[in-house]
């Protein structure tokens, strides 16, 4: 049987949580390893560093010291951190969060705490590998670990085709649709009151759109549906509902953020030519 692509740390108190996140990792390319974030989960991640590639965290398991912790010995990796989008960072600026209810999303979250761990954490001058000797800092190493075993090019983007959405099961397929729905109301609900909760609800939607491969008239659909939901809830209690038209901006961001993944997932000198194109034109890559 082949060793999985990642082995997670998983930081979570709650045991129905756990069991969850579990589920919803099962029949992937990823082992999940619960370090018990009561006791000192520092040391067993210090002790056990070369095994652990990522690490989910249940928002709020660790105290601020352990945080603090957590830079001072290098153990900073992907993450992905399970709880509200409320802007509050957990480790660092490239970790991915995921509300509770947003769960269906958790392999493609994962995908993208990857990604921006080494774009935004680690990336250098050029895509080059780090050399690996003794003195190679213990960050390098994970970063040309993660390369290795899930086939990045560099620091740019790679999408699984398998869990695009057009190839899951249907019930699979409104599993993520729903989930995405719940994630783009987070952003809605957020966006003008609160730019930092709204920004993690946009990454969060724009990386999971990205990675399944969402088509853009989807990503429309979703929004015209909210806002003609909120419209409706709006005209029965008797209020004025023209301000909706200003959330026209929060499409415009996700559409802005998605062209930026895509841009990034086509290496400097790649032949735009060489690359099948989908329907949409978009460049799929393999």
């Amino acid at each position: 049987m082949p060793e999985p692509a990642l082995t997670i740390a998983s930081l979570i108190r709650e045991p129905r949580l756990q069991q969850a996140c579990s589920l919803w990792l099962v029949g992937g390319s990823c082992r999940m390893v619960l370090v018990d974030p009561t006791t000192n989960p520092l040391v067993e991640l210090e002790q056990r560093r070369e095994e652990f590639d990522a690490v989910l965290l249940e928002q709020g398991a660790l105290s601020a010291e352990d945080r603090r912790a957590f830079v001072d010995m290098e153990l900073l990796m992907p993450a992905v951190v399970i709880g509200g989008v409320g802007g509050q960072i957990e480790l660092h600026e490239a970790e991915v969060h995921l509300p509770h209810d947003q769960l269906e999303q958790l392999r493609y979250s994962l995908d993208a705490a990857v990604s921006r761990y080494l774009l935004q954490g680690l990336a250098t001058s050029d895509s080059s590998p780090i050399p690996q000797s003794s003195e190679t800092p213990d960050r390098w190493k994970l970063a040309n670990r993660l390369k290795s075993r899930i086939g990045f090019v560099g620091v740019f983007y790679k999408r699984d085709p398998a869990r695009f959405l057009r190839n899951l099961t249907e019930q699979e397929r409104q599993g993520l649709v729903r989930s995405l729905e719940r994630t783009y109301r987070d952003l809605l609900l957020s966006y003008f009151r609160d730019p930092a909760a709204a920004n993690q609800a946009l990454e969060s939607f724009v990386n999971t759109a990205f990675f399944s491969d969402l088509p853009i008239t989807k990503t429309v659909e979703i929004h015209m549906n909210l806002i003609d939901s909120f419209s409706n809830q709006l005209k029965l209690e008797g209020h004025n509902n023209n301000f909706l038209q200003d959330y026209r901006l929060a499409l415009l961001d996700v559409t802005a953020h998605l062209c930026e993944m895509y841009r990034r997932s086509i290496p400097a000198d790649a032949p735009l030519t060489g690359l099948p194109v989908q329907a949409s034109g978009q460049p799929t890559m393999a």
